[in-house]
């Protein structure tokens, strides 16, 4: 099974192909999207081409989305809304089916424990999956622990054929 997870953001996405199964996830590749500043609509453009390339590069099975929380900054909130949507948009363009995992669900399945914080993320996904050297943002990390979560789920729904 190959997965495009991403991490949404308006300021940042953080985007990961994983492959494999719950006991043998493989990174393929994964960066960190920063779109530049500016008009809206080119931002949201730039997060929409980003997820395009990499399903026709990639043809993952499915792509993988945290959903969306709802913090103080509702602003905020309403860019990564926006984000989310663009980021839907170019799987449903390609017709990639999409599942989505909340932030709980993702530290339960990266960590043993929904209530992680993020440095217990950190520190988890290099123990479960092979991490070429490179300097990562909390963001790409994000978009892997989605890709391992996705796969670990990917692999129950393929051994029970339940969802």
């Amino acid at each position: 099974m190959r997965i495009v997870a991403i991490d949404p953001g308006y300021d940042r996405m953080g985007i990961a192909i994983v492959e494999g199964n719950s006991s043998r996830p493989t990174l393929v590749w994964s960066d960190c999207i920063v779109p530049d500043k500016g008009v809206s609509s080119e931002r949201l453009a730039t997060i929409s081409q980003a997820v395009s390339a990499a399903i026709k590069k990639y043809a993952p099975d499915i792509l993988a989305i945290e959903t969306l929380f709802f913090s103080i900054n509702k602003k905020t909130a309403l860019k990564v809304a926006e984000a989310r949507g663009a980021i839907l948009a170019a799987a449903g363009i390609q017709s990639i089916p999409v599942i989505e995992f909340s932030p709980q669900q993702i530290k339960l399945a990266v960590t043993g424990h929904g209530g992680a914080d993020k440095k217990s993320i950190e520190r988890m996904v290099p123990l479960l999956l092979n991490l070429p050297k490179k300097k990562r943002l909390d963001d790409e990390l994000d978009a892997i622990a989605i890709g391992i979560t996705a796969l670990a789920t990917g692999f129950l729904i393929q051994s029970t054929g339940k969802k």
